[in-house]
């Protein structure tokens, strides 16, 4: 099984690069039948370097940006935080429920001893 889901993941690996690589070819098939260089035709995969040495990436035209979408989470956990006090009174629910359960059997246990 393990063998399996080794072969499964690596062969997935191959097909998505080679659906870039095709990409790719596209894009430089389109340019060649076009003759110039079309700026609004973007490479499918972009990376450069910028001048204080960050690598920046985009794919299909979309910017790859890791501190933004850092920032982005951090603020969906700073949003959870409200959600955590509902949380915090469901369990405080919760153990109340549960420990009066337990000394209702108790005492109900109690009237047949």
């Amino acid at each position: 099984m393990v063998k399996f889901i080794l072969k499964f993941l690596l062969l997935m690996l191959v097909l998505f690069i080679g659906v870039f690589i095709g990409m790719e070819k596209a894009h430089q098939g389109m340019q060649d039948m076009k003759g110039y260089e079309d700026v609004s035709l973007p490479p499918p995969v972009h990376i450069t370097e910028s001048e204080d040495g960050k690598i920046e990436a985009a794919l299909l035209g979309n910017e790859i940006n890791h501190t933004e979408e850092l920032a982005r989470k951090k603020k969906d956990l700073e949003s959870l935080e409200t959600f955590n006090f509902f949380s915090s009174m469901g369990k405080a629910l919760a153990s109340f429920v549960t420990e009066a359960t337990k000394s209702l059997i108790d005492f109900i246990m109690g009237l047949f001893k």
